[in-house]
Order: structure tokens, then sequence, then C-alpha cells
């Protein structure tokens, strides 16, 4: 832990060089204006840009990423924690993120190492402040693990810091200040858009050369909506859902959820021209729509005259289904292939009680507890019954198959799932009645179904010990109280996870840095649905 005595000074030119950085590397958390969409807000942000810099590195490569917090704007959460979407961190869960699950959070003008081993992974990720409603306010960006002998390698020619592109929703106020339920502003695609009131913003231009295939990396960074994914006049070919390789498959529309990736291999085969990047938000979305070039970016061929396009949007003809996507490697889902016969089942309930504002998983909200969940289990409890907050935190034993079955909730939905510490198989997938045990995708995020009966049920096994975090991928409802632990092998959990003497100052720090002992948890009601 490191006293912070120099401040950051960013220049113009940081505000559009989006270089990547890593495996090692500071990453500084800021305050600054910005105004991607024309308007100007006070935000949260990684190294000075929105979204913060790629962190790249290869398949086995070792990440040592120096979180630096520099942050004084109280407007919004100037204490920050990190967590690195879809990362097993085997061995290092408390490098994990989540703020009062596997770490206190890291208090201004200090800094923690998060280092952590990427042994057996590499696809695409994306990192962001899990404090809070902070990363609403600016701190996300793309991390993407390259590996030297990808499967797919003949499909593409093209795959580089160039073909990384995120889509994510845009506020024009402070997270605290939002009422409820909040409504984004504005789409931005690699930090670029227009606001529906003034149209008049730059929009993100991906540039290709006719002919050449392009592994487009798709990082949804969304606080909230999901996205109708297309590209006028073009097919593309999934080859990987949330950091794992897909068998191909070719579609011309999909429906990316907060939280998702994809890789997309995109062959420049049409005329020679530009042709819009679209993006449309959930219906119940106040900005749906593409007027004036709102929610959308350009595909340019190289020579095509610097004018925005023409193109028609068209009716999806082979939009993507989940059901059709399949793992590349060990497809069939592990343990008795019966709904109920692994060695764990768990129904998932989640509701919304409307009286008090709050979500609920088993009829529990979550509230953060004053000790995060790991150093509890550190401590010596290793019961649900010792563990806190009682109801929210499920003792799993190790090397088991895990089957959950997470119910339908209607409103405000779909609601995407994430499971930190795993991917898992997609046994049923939301709007379909089929049963994959043989064929199915692996991912870390899935949408829930909305109507009765549509349940989604995923499978994992318990090789990761440690407190693992599933919550809805809508921050403003993770906010209230939508979440579980799964705490795997709480015995195991201090052999298997080491912690650094820089963890162990976090907490004693954090406390003393608030003039009240810390509070269980303040979920904000103003952020209903």
């Amino acid at each position: 832990m490191t006293l912070l005595t120099l401040s950051l000074v960013v220049s113009a030119a940081a505000l559009t060089a989006h270089a990547a950085i890593g495996p090692v590397a500071d990453l500084p958390i800021v305050n600054m204006d910005l105004a991607p969409d024309g308007t100007t807000r006070p935000t949260v942000l990684a190294a000075g840009t929105f979204p913060g810099p790629l962190i790249r590195g290869n398949k086995g490569d070792n990440f040592r990423i120096n979180v630096i917090n520099q942050l004084s704007d109280t407007q919004m959460d100037i204490d920050t924690s990190i967590h690195w979407h879809g990362l097993f961190q085997k061995g290092t869960n408390w490098a994990d993120g989540p703020a009062m699950v596997t770490q206190c959070p890291i208090i201004p003008d200090h800094s923690f190492l998060y280092d952590f081993n990427v042994p057996d992974q590499a696809g695409t990720f994306w990192y962001h402040s899990h404090l809070g409603l902070q990363y609403c306010d600016g701190l996300r960006g793309a991390f993407v693990v390259y590996d030297p002998n990808d499967p797919h390698k003949n499909l593409y020619d093209v795959d580089d810091e160039s073909t990384v592109l995120t889509i994510g929703d845009w506020y024009h106020v402070p997270s605290p200040q939002e009422g409820g339920p909040p409504s984004a502003d504005s789409t931005l695609f690699n930090g670029k858009g227009r606001f529906r009131d003034d149209p008049t913003a730059d929009l993100f231009v991906m540039n290709v050369e006719k002919g050449s295939r392009y592994r487009i990396r798709l990082v949804s960074i969304a606080c909230d909506p999901w996205f109708d994914f297309a590209i006028d006049g073009h097919n593309f070919t999934i080859i990987e859902a949330d950091g794992e390789s897909t068998q191909p498959h070719t579609v011309d529309a999909l429906r990316i959820f907060a939280g998702q990736r994809y890789s997309i291999v995109l062959t420049a085969d049409q005329d020679i021209g530009n042709y819009w990047i679209r993006g449309n938000p959930n219906p119940a979305s106040s900005i749906a729509g593409f007027d004036g070039g709102i929610n959308s970016a350009i595909l340019r061929y190289n020579t095509a005259p610097v004018e925005e396009p023409t193109t028609q949007l068209a009716t999806p003809q082979i939009p993507l289904r989940e059901q059709d996507l399949v793992a590349l490697t060990n497809p069939t889902v592990p343990g008795t292939h019966t709904l109920g016969a692994a060695d764990i089942n768990i129904p998932l309930n989640f509701a919304f009680d409307a009286a008090n504002a709050l979500f609920a998983v088993n009829n529990v909200t979550f509230v953060p507890p004053n000790v995060p969940v790991l150093l509890q289990i550190l401590s010596g409890a290793h019961t649900p019954q010792d563990l806190l907050p009682s109801g929210s935190v499920y003792t799993l034993e190790r090397n088991k198959v895990v089957e959950l079955t997470l119910l339908p909730l209607a409103l405000a939905g779909p609601h995407p799932i994430h499971l930190h510490g795993h991917s898992f198989y997609v046994v049923k997938s939301a709007g379909t009645t089929q049963l994959n045990w043989d064929n199915a995708v692996r991912r870390d995020v899935v949408a829930l179904g909305t109507t009765a009966g549509d349940n989604v049920v995923i499978r994992f096994e318990t090789d990761n010990p440690g407190p693992w975090f599933l919550h809805c991928h809508i921050d403003f409802h993770l906010e209230l109280g939508f979440a579980a632990v799964f705490a795997e092998d709480p015995e195991g959990t201090s052999a298997a996870n080491p912690v650094p003497p820089a963890w162990d100052e976090l907490c004693p720090l954090y406390e003393s840095s608030h003039s009240r002992p810390l509070t269980q948890g303040t979920n904000d009601n103003n952020l209903q649905p």
C-alpha cells in the first residue's frame, strides 16, 4: 500500500490515445470532465480515458496491475475496487475485486497491486469498478488475453487493438444523482456516440480493407441495457462467447447483455463504402432507434469517401439464438444428464419487493457486510450460519457438480446473471424448452427468462476455492440487492488463496478513512426499476 503524493496530469492527447497496456502496468483512477457524446459531465476513469485503456497479454502471462486511487470528486464514490471480469483468479480469489466480498476498497491516495496469473484462459474479458455504481460513472475497459495457438487462427487475418469494440450506455449525471428508474442518455462505441437532443458528436469509425477478415471482439460494458447488434449488409461468424471458444456459427445479428462478450469474424466482402454498425438498446429505453446516427458507429472500407452511411436497417434473417452455440472443446455438460441430478442442486428465485424498492434472491436482499466474505472465511467462519450477510452466502463442497435453476423475473428484465470465478455450461437458455447436455455453450453471463416457467439452467464444477459473487449485471439492480455469494470449499480457501500483506492492510485503512463505523450497506431506493 503506497501513499501517493503526485497528481496525474492528463493531456488532451491522452483522451483520444487509447493505447494498450499490460500485462504489467500502473492503472491510475482519476476524476475528469468528459463529453464523449457532446455533453460534459464529471467522471471516474481508468487512466483518464473512456473506455479505460485496453489491458492485454498472452495466455500464461502473469498480470501485475497496480491500481492507483487518485479520486477526490465527492459527487461520486472516491474509494474504488476493480473486478477483472471473466478471469477465474484460481489461487488469487483476493484479487477478484468485488468490494466487501473479496476485499475492502482502495481508499484515495493509496494503491493496490492486483497480481494474478492467467495460465489456461484466452479470450475477451473486461474490467470495471465493483464498488457501488462507480463503473456507471466511467470506470470500465476491455481486457484481452491472446492465444498464440488460437484454434480459430485460420479464420481471420486481423486481431489487434483496432478490432476491440466496446459498446455501453452513458449518463449525463453522476450515478448518485440518477433518479429511478435510471435511463441512459446515449450509446457509445469505443467511447464515441451521439446524444439524441444534439446529434453532432463524432462517431467511432472502424476501418477495413476489402477482402480481409477481422476478428472483432465485441464487449458490452453496459451498466443497464442490452443491445441488438448488427452491421448493415454483413453477416458475421461467432467464434467466442465470454472468453470461451465456440464452434463457428454464422448470424446476421445478435443480442448482447451487460457484461457479455463475443468474438465475431467479419469478412469485408461487400461493395466499398460506409455501413452502419448498429447497437439498438432495449425498446424500453428512451433512446432506442437510430435517428441522427444515435446508437451507431461506422464500418468504413478503405478508399470509401469520408461520409456517413446511407445503408438501411434490415430485419435479421439469421439472428443468434444462444442455444445454437456450442463450446469448441468439451461441450458435454458434467454430471448426470437429468434435471436435478447434479451433486448440488440449488433453485434461485429472483424477486422485486416493490414496497421497499429492493431485489431479493431466495427472499433475501444482499446487503454488503462490514467485513469482506473472504476475510470472514480466513478468520474461521465456514458455515452459512456463521457467514454474513445472513441468507446470502451458500457454501459448496469442493469437486462437486452444481446445478443452478434460475427462475424467471419479468420486471425490468431480461436480467443478465454473472457468476465470478467460473464459466458455466448453459443447459437451458431462456426462450427455449431445449435441454442441451451434449453440445452446450460455456459462458459467464446468461440472461434470465421473463415468463412463468421459462427457467434457465446452468452447471459448473467447484474446482476453485473461495467466495464468488453471483449477481445481476445491471449495476443499478446489484446496488438494490440482486446478488448472492457462493463460498466454495471454505475450509480449503486459505491454503488455496494465500493473501499478500497489502491485502491485509486494505480493511484497516478503509475503516480508518471513515469517520464512523462501516455500515452494512447503502442500497439507494431511488434506483428502483
